[in-house]
């Protein structure tokens, strides 16, 4: 299958199979195969990804202030498989529940130190 990555991937919206939005594209990863072609590798989401597509001034302020809320510098991306995609449309399909995928760095602090803390927020329905 053949894509335009700026067009068909970046800053659409991952949707897990259950329809649950888990964050958007933010960027790529590439890698070579054993016969020398690149291929899609990973969809990348979180700030840290975006900021360095962004890159200069704007790219640093936005990986800084997300680094602010994690303990583990950098502050790395949230790495999604390509071969868990299902399709692509107006928003990147996954094959998988929003729960067999990593937790983002900035949203287990926010988790944490912020939405835990509300009283009722154990009982929440995910």
């Amino acid at each position: 299958m053949r894509i335009q990555v700026s067009q068909e991937l970046l800053d659409r919206q991952l949707v897990d199979r259950d329809g649950r939005l888990v964050g958007k594209v933010d960027d790529v990863e590439f890698a070579f195969g054993a016969d020398g072609v690149p291929y899609l590798r990973s969809l990348l989401s979180g700030p840290g990804a975006l900021g360095q597509r962004v890159g200069g001034r704007l790219g640093r302020i936005l990986v800084l202030t997300a680094e602010r809320f994690v303990t583990d510098r950098p502050l790395a991306p949230l790495r999604i498989p390509y071969a868990l995609v299902e399709r692509v449309d107006s928003a990147v399909w996954l094959r998988v529940s929003a729960d067999e995928l990593p937790t983002s760095p900035v949203e287990q602090w926010l988790r944490r130190n912020l939405i835990d803390r509300i009283p009722g927020a154990g009982r929440a329905s995910g």
